[in-house]
């Protein structure tokens, strides 16, 4: 969200309970809820007087499943120290602002701050840690509805024309709400390594070139094979977020990534691990996910892009197996 230089001085030297006023809007920040290279995510609550009650950002949302309902948000604070961070700041802002889909996270305005809303249960990456720390796991049945929304949300991105790859999809990006009586809502987020999908390589030069953006921009346990190791002749297209909806069905199940377990063995590689598809199967709940649910990620999980399934494959097939699983 674009902010005035008294806003953006504030929330540089942001602390817990002070306040910051971007553009029309005045917000309390709570406290720093996330940190990563130059960005830094606050959660704030919106300031609105009883007259100006139908002036609030919350009357930007489209749709009813973004709204936080206490007046929380999140303000991403980005340092930007050249001109090509600048670049990359207004690109991540054109990116995100394609996108208007419930369960991907919106961007309600923008300039130098991004203001988007929040929920308050926090990533799923949080819920991962703390369900493992606790041998806890979500039932088969939250499981593929967390798991749905996520590809429904993807599927809007696939089907712009030109077709989007997010390429950083991860538990760390899925936002997490859980709700009474209902499955957990799950809204994908962070658009800032979002590219158009479907690249040719046709030399060596550029296929080290797509690796080293990809070792930059795509979290290494959750990257396609294709990725790590491009041959020099390849079409590469939105099934590298297939490869990581593989690697996501897996986490949701089981905390981690499929191939996260080689970093804590001897000469161990994730790159072998991945590029070979070397996947473990580690304790689950008792009873255990039914096998229907490891032969979903192994279908994801194929080392050549062309023989993975489409997003559209995967939600007809994410509906079948939540009907079987319905009591």
């Amino acid at each position: 969200m674009g902010c005035s230089l008294s806003g953006l001085s504030s929330l540089y030297d942001a602390v817990n309970g002070g306040e910051v006023w971007i553009n029309e809007n005045r917000f309390r920040i709570v406290r720093q809820i996330g940190e990563g290279g130059f960005a830094y995510v606050y959660l704030v609550k919106e300031l609105v007087t009883d007259s100006d009650a139908t002036a609030g950002i919350g009357n930007k949302l489209k749709y009813s499943s973004h709204l936080s309902g206490d007046g929380t948000y999140a303000i991403k604070k980005i340092l930007i120290q050249n001109s090509e961070q600048l670049e990359l700041v207004r690109e991540e802002i054109r990116v995100s602002s394609l996108f208007s889909h419930p369960n991907l996270l919106p961007l309600l305005d923008h300039a130098i701050i991004s203001v988007k809303a929040i929920y308050l249960d926090g990533t799923l990456l949080d819920n991962a840690k703390t369900m493992n720390a606790n041998k806890q796991f979500y039932s088969t049945s939250d499981v593929l509805q967390i798991f749905s929304q996520i590809c429904e949300g993807l599927k809007h991105m696939h089907s712009l024309d030109p077709p989007y790859a997010h390429n950083d999809v991860k538990p760390g990006n899925v936002l997490i709400t859980h709700r009474k009586g209902q499955p957990p809502l799950a809204i994908l987020m962070d658009f800032g390594s979002a590219r158009p999908a479907r690249r040719q390589i046709r030399s060596r030069p550029e296929a080290l070139q797509l690796q080293e953006w990809a070792a930059e921009h795509c979290s290494a346990p959750f990257r396609a094979p294709e990725l790590w190791d491009c041959p020099s002749h390849a079409d590469i297209d939105e099934r590298t977020d297939i490869w990581s909806l593989g690697c996501m069905l897996y986490a949701i199940m089981y905390g981690v990534s499929p191939f996260e377990y080689v970093l804590g063995e001897s000469g161990g590689s994730l790159q072998l691990a991945i590029i070979n598809a070397q996947v473990k199967w580690p304790a689950g709940p008792k009873p255990p996910y039914p096998e229907a649910l490891h032969h979903f990620v192994t279908w994801m999980l194929q080392p050549q892009p062309t023989m993975r399934p489409r997003i559209d494959d995967i939600i007809i097939h994410a509906k079948k197996l939540i009907a079987k699983s319905s009591p």
